[in-house]
C-alpha cells in the first residue's frame, strides 16, 4: 500500500514560513471586533489579562429531528440553529486564558481529550493554560451544543502591505464581497479584524438547482488559476446568503495555499477543491449549519494537503469526491485536523466517484462529536470508479454513532450504470467511543467487490476490535484483524 505525501506546495512555503511561531516568548496578540459586529453574551474572554472578543456562530440544534430537518427541509434550513461562540487570538508562547460565565459553573470540559488540557473553576470563571497553537473546544456543565470554540494561532509575522498591487487587502472592518475572482499570483488578505460579508447583489445572473430547487450564484471569492494564496485571520462570513446560493470559497488551479481564516454560516459547500493540483489548506476553521455546508469537498484533484484545521458543519467535514471526466484523485492527506460532524461524515470518500481515487490519508485528527445519522469513517461507493489505498490511522474519536463502513452499492447519488471496487482500506491505531459503533463492509457483487481491508489496533470503548465485530455480507474478501 502507498502513503499519502506530506505535500506544501510552492507556492504556499512563503504563506507556511510567515505564521511559523517567533523564537521569544511574547504577549498574545488579540485583534478587536469591527464596529457593528454583535458579539456574544454567554462568554467573555480574558487572554493574559486581556479582553478578547467572542464572535457568535449558528449550530445545528440539540434536537435530531430538527438536526435532520436542517440538512433535509433545504428550503427552510437556516430555521433550524442554535447559537455557540468562539474567540480567535495568536499566541507565541504560554497564554493563560480566563473564560467568564453569566452564572457559577458547575463542571467544564475541553476538547479534544487528547490535548491533556484540565480547566481550573471558580465560581463564574474558568481558568486554563495553553503552551502552545491550539484549536480546543470548552463545554461548561454539559452544553455541548452551546460550546465555546477557542482559536489559538500561531503568531503571524510578514503579512501583506494594503498598497501591494498583487494583494487584495481586506483591513479591520467590515467589507461586502458578491464576487471575486482571483488570478495568477495574486493573495488575498483578511487581516485580523477583519469581516468579509458574502452577500447576493440583486442583478446577479443565477441558476435552480435541480437537487434543491434553489438559486444557485457563483462562488463569492475563486482562486482560479496558479500561485494563488488565501491567508489572514479574520472571518468569511456568508450569513447574508439564502441557502445553498454560493460557495464562500472556491479552488480550482494549481499551487494554492488557504491559510488561517475563519468561515462562518456557509450556505453551500464551505470550500470545494476543483480539478486542482498542489493545494494546502492550512489552520483553517469552518462553522457552519445549514444544508450541505460541507468543510472541505475534494474533487478530482491530486496533492491536496488538509492541516491543523478546525471544522464543525451541518454536512461532511472533510470528504474525497470525483466527477465524472473531470480527472482522478491521487495523493490526498488530511492530517491534525478537530472535527464536529452534526449529520454526515467526519472523514468519508464518496458517494460521487465516477473517477478513480488512489492514495488517500487521513491521519492523527480528533473526532471530538459525532451527532450524526451516517458514519464517522466510510468510503461510500455508488458509481463506477475504482478507489485504492487508502488509510485511516492514528485517529481519536471521541463519540461515534456508527463508525467505520465500507459500501459499494446503487444509491440515490448513482450516475454509473455500473458499480465500482474498493481496494487497500487500512485502519490502524484507532480509539474510539461510542454509544453502539458499528463496522460494516458490503460489497456490490462477486466482481465488485470490497478487497483487501485490515484492521490492527482498533479499540472501540478501550476493547480491540476483533474479527466478530466486522459485519460484512458475500462480497468482502481479504479481511484481517490484528491485535
Amino acid at each position: 500500500m502507498r502513503v499519502a505525501r506530506s505535500f506544501v506546495p510552492a507556492a504556499a512555503l512563503a504563506c507556511l514560513a510567515a505564521v511559523a511561531p517567533l523564537g521569544a516568548a511574547g504577549p498574545a496578540r488579540i485583534f478587536p471586533a469591527p464596529a457593528g459586529e454583535d458579539l456574544s453574551r454567554a462568554f467573555s474572554v480574558a487572554v493574559d489579562g486581556r479582553d478578547c472578543p467572542v464572535y457568535i456562530a449558528r449550530v445545528a440544534p440539540r434536537d435530531p429531528a430538527r438536526r435532520w430537518a436542517a440538512m433535509d427541509d433545504k428550503k427552510n434550513s437556516a430555521d433550524f440553529f442554535e447559537t455557540a461562540a468562539f474567540a480567535a487570538f495568536e499566541m507565541d508562547g504560554p497564554v493563560s486564558v480566563v473564560v467568564t460565565c453569566p452564572k457559577p459553573v458547575a463542571s467544564a470540559k475541553v476538547l479534544p481529550s487528547s490535548y491533556g488540557i484540565a480547566p481550573s473553576v471558580a465560581g463564574a470563571a474558568v481558568a486554563l493554560a495553553l503552551e502552545r497553537p491550539r484549536h480546543l473546544t470548552l463545554e461548561i456543565d454539559g452544553d455541548w451544543v452551546g460550546s465555546l470554540h477557542i482559536f489559538a494561532d500561531p503568531l503571524e509575522r510578514d503579512a501583506p502591505k494594503p498598497d501591494d498591487p498583487a494583494v487584495i487587502y481586506f483591513g479591520p472592518g467590515i467589507h461586502e464581497v458578491s464576487r471575486l475572482v482571483v488570478g495568477d499570483g495574486k493573495t488575498v488578505y483578511v487581516a485580523g479584524g477583519a469581516i468579509v460579508r458574502c452577500v447576493v447583489r440583486p442583478d446577479e445572473p443565477f441558476s435552480i438547482s435541480s437537487y434543491s430547487g434553489l438559486k444557485n450564484y457563483a462562488p463569492a471569492i475563486e482562486l482560479r488559476g496558479k500561485n494563488i494564496v488565501l491567508r489572514g485571520r479574520g472571518i468569511i462570513d456568508s450569513s447574508a446568503c439564502p441557502t445553498h446560493a454560493r460557495n464562500p470559497i472556491f479552488v480550482k488551479g494549481r499551487d494554492i495555499a488557504l491559510e488561517g481564516v475563519i468561515v462562518r454560516d456557509a450556505s453551500t459547500w464551505t470550500i470545494p477543491i476543483r480539478e486542482s493540483d498542489r493545494v494546502t489548506v492550512r489552520n483553517v476553521k469552518i462553522l457552519g449549519y445549514r444544508a450541505n455546508s460541507d468543510g472541505i469537498d475534494i474533487c478530482n484533484s491530486r496533492d491536496v494537503a488538509v492541516e491543523d484545521c478546525f471544522i464543525r458543519t451541518l454536512d461532511d467535514l472533510i470528504v474525497v469526491k470525483s466527477d465524472k471526466g473531470r480527472g482522478p484523485v491521487r495523493r490526498v492527506a488530511a492530517r491534525r485536523c478537530v472535527l464536529w460532524n452534526e449529520v454526515a461524515h467526519a472523514l468519508s470518500i464518496g458517494a460521487e466517484l465516477r473517477e478513480d481515487v488512489d492514495d488517500v490519508l487521513f491521519e492523527d485528527c480528533d473526532v471530538i462529536r459525532d451527532k450524526g445519522r451516517e458514519w464517522t469513517l466510510r468510503v461510500f461507493h455508488s458509481d463506477a470508479a475504482v478507489i485504492s489505498n487508502v488509510r485511516f490511522e492514528n485517529l481519536r474519536i471521541e463519540e461515534t454513532r456508527r463508525l467505520i463502513s465500507l459500501w459499494i452499492g446503487k444509491a440515490f447519488w448513482s450516475r454509473d450504470d455500473r458499480r465500482g471496487h474498493i481496494r487497500r482500506v487500512e485502519f490502524k491505531g484507532i480509539a474510539a467511543r461510542g454509544e453502539a459503533p458499528l463496522v460494516e463492509l458490503v460489497g456490490f457483487d462477486a466482481e465488485h467487490a470490497v478487497e483487501n481491508v485490515r484492521f490492527q489496533d482498533v479499540t472501540i470503548d478501550g476493547r480491540l476490535l476483533t474479527a466478530k465485530d466486522v459485519k460484512r455480507n458475500g462480497f468482502v474478501r481479504g479481511v484481517e484483524v490484528q491485535p
